[in-house]
């Protein structure tokens, strides 16, 4: 009896010890706040893969960059340090031309056609990154993008020498076509930068206007609705090989889950975002049309830039675009 009490013992440790072998941990690395739609998307990704896999792999998004800085993240999953992370496409324009195309302003300036640019640039890009070593899952759309300052605006020139926020190459770019003086900072760091006034006026979505509380240190958003940049999630391609094909299956499926419920929170925090703007005493305008006319030229500029940078791959993006 007490042999096979022992036995029991032994094989019970061994299957649980087989267990624990067969459940796989990855970290997530994100740059938002947890409350951001972003960052909730990527938790119920992140359920969904549990619950479809039965526990065998277990993700756990960081937010707000407490991982790694927004900067940092692709450069972290390429190299191992996180097994995935969500970062801002356009970000990463100096890499690469491609990626910034839904950086460019009024270029797809509406869901629709964010939508249509996604289509036509996500081919391109998903083959980048495996050339790169890494898997594409699901991008998401922020709400179109605007403008926050602290003084009325009604032209391009209004801007001339003001402090404005540059997060990625296309902002930094804009500032030097108004004349305004960039400063790069990040949406982590962007509290922060307003309230030691380093920064005057940024061009951003309503959604980060509400993260960072913008209201408290600027006073007008104008709804210039300029572009939709994309979060684009991304995983290590080794530690998505390591897993057995069901549970890539399942990984992809939720991304894709991920990418639709991300779109439609997208439209809904819009909305929401602006109505609480005004509830917290920011007033939101619609530009003026000669703002509207001198930000469309600046556009102008900005992709006969790219279109130069991009070379084919961009004149047959464009092109796709279009069709």
């Amino acid at each position: 009896m007490k042999r096979k009490f022992l036995a029991a013992l032994s094989l019970a440790a061994t299957l649980g010890a087989g267990l624990t072998q067969a459940q796989t941990k990855w970290d997530l690395a994100s740059a938002y706040p947890a409350n951001n739609f972003h960052t909730e998307n990527l938790v119920q990704f992140a359920n969904d893969v549990d619950k479809a896999t039965a526990g065998k792999l277990k993700i756990t998004v960081h937010a707000n960059a407490s991982l790694f800085k927004a900067t940092e993240i692709k450069r972290a999953v390429q190299g191992g340090q996180a097994q995935a992370g969500e970062v801002i496409q356009a970000n990463l324009q100096n890499e690469w031309a491609i990626y910034g195309a839904d950086g460019l302003p009024f270029l797809a300036d509406s869901y629709d056609e964010s939508v249509h640019l996604q289509a036509a640039q996500r081919p391109l890009v998903e083959k980048k990154l495996a050339e790169q070593g890494m898997v594409y899952l699901y991008a998401v759309a922020w709400p179109p993008q605007g403008l926050f300052t602290k003084k009325p605006i009604t032209s391009a020139a209004d801007l001339r020498g003001i402090k404005w926020r540059a997060y990625s190459p296309a902002t930094a770019r804009i500032a030097d076509l108004v004349k305004a003086q960039p400063v790069t900072v990040q949406a982590a760091e962007l509290s922060q930068a307003l309230a030691t006034g380093v920064v005057e006026a940024t061009m951003t979505s309503g959604a980060t206007g509400m993260d960072s509380k913008l209201y408290e240190h600027l006073k007008y958003y104008y709804d210039l609705q300029a572009w939709l940049p994309k979060n684009m999630v991304i995983v290590n391609r080794k530690a998505f090989e390591a897993l057995d094909k069901p549970t890539q299956t399942a990984v992809m499926n939720a991304a894709a889950a991920a990418e639709a419920r991300g779109l439609a929170a997208s439209k809904r925090v819009d909305t929401e975002s602006k109505a609480k703007l005004k509830a917290n005493g920011m007033q939101v305008l619609e530009p003026s049309a000669q703002l509207k006319a001198d930000m469309k030229k600046v556009g102008e500029t900005m992709l006969t830039e790219w279109l130069e940078k991009s070379g084919a791959d961009g004149q047959s993006l464009l092109a796709s675009f279009k069709r």
